[in-house]
């Protein structure tokens, strides 16, 4: 099965012995919610049980997939930033708004793979074990590590930083993973850490107010300030169906919009994401200017520089 890729807390498709090493700049795509069943059910005003239409989703992550399989050179991978569909666990629509996503992604180009990052829709506001195993099977590893090129990357549950009330025994395992992960990297000289989560620790500035899009601010600030005290270069997220993002202390914030139900002005897209030994350098794509023009001059030129 082409989904379950991350196993035993790391990304199958990359072994990290022969990642290690810096090889020169690379890039890959981020995509966040294409959240299947959303469109219908904003339309209509019934987010809790209208989502029993998902075409349209359906059409916009074909072209997602058309568009990142004409791009030459290849992207290293795809990471797909949570609400992956609209169902929450144990609703009525969402085993079926998943077959159909599976049965879309597995189109994708054998050679880019594919890494899955759980959302509030995928396990739940409030997650519990239950949930969070039924992820896992169909979906691989709720957080994980993996090597690329020299640059380390760490997918987190950001739901466990929402509300881990009723598992707080998986937050305090992730916790302590990651401080493992963070000290790991720390001695292998890695170029950079970025992190990819569904929630944003923020939407524009680290000190906002408490939101139903952010993580709350007494949790925000131990994350951000541990992120930052490990070097770490940028965090990619999903979940405002917007564009945003800001800094904290050298830290990056990434916001990135929907491939699905847009609940702002920015365009059904996705971001390419351009790692060079120096920076990390991203712009934010609509379907149809990646599908028609791929990516612009200047970021490949990035890419050309060894």
């Amino acid at each position: 099965n082409a989904f379950l890729r991350a196993r035993g807390r790391t990304l199958t498709a990359f072994r990290p012995d022969a990642e290690y090493q810096w090889k020169g700049p690379f890039y890959f795509i981020q995509g966040a919610d294409p959240q299947f069943g959303l469109m219908k059910s904003w339309a209509h005003g019934d987010t809790e049980n209208g989502d029993d239409e998902w075409g349209e989703e359906i059409k916009l992550t074909e072209q997602a997939v058309q568009a990142i399989n004409k791009l030459s050179p290849k992207p290293k991978f795809f990471v797909l930033c949570g609400d992956l569909v609209h169902g929450m666990p144990g609703t009525r629509w969402k085993k079926n708004q998943e077959q159909d996503l599976k049965d879309v992604l597995k189109n994708t180009d054998q050679d880019i793979p594919l890494v899955f990052v759980s959302g509030n829709h995928d396990i739940g506001n409030t997650p519990t074990r239950e949930t969070i195993d039924d992820y896992c099977k169909n979906w691989g590893d709720d957080y994980f590590s993996f090597w690329v090129g020299g640059v380390f990357f760490l997918v987190l549950n950001s739901q466990l930083y929402f509300d881990s009330s009723k598992c707080p025994e998986l937050r305090q395992a992730q916790d302590a993973w990651l401080d493992e992960q963070l000290a790991a990297a720390a001695n292998q000289k890695c170029k950079h850490i970025i992190v990819f989560q569904h929630i944003p620790l923020f939407l524009s500035k680290p000190d906002e107010d408490n939101d139903y899009f952010n993580l709350d601010k007494s949790v925000r600030q131990e994350i951000m300030e541990k992120f930052h005290k490990a070097g770490i270069t940028a965090v990619f997220s999903g979940h405002y169906h917007r564009n945003a993002g800001g800094s904290y202390k050298g830290l990056e914030m990434v916001v990135s919009s929907a491939i699905g139900c847009q609940l702002g002005q920015d365009t059904h897209g996705l971001r390419v994401v351009v790692v060079t030994e120096e920076k990390v350098v991203h712009r934010y794509y609509s379907l149809t200017e990646l599908g028609s023009h791929g990516i612009e001059k200047e970021l490949l030129d990035m890419l050309a520089k060894q």
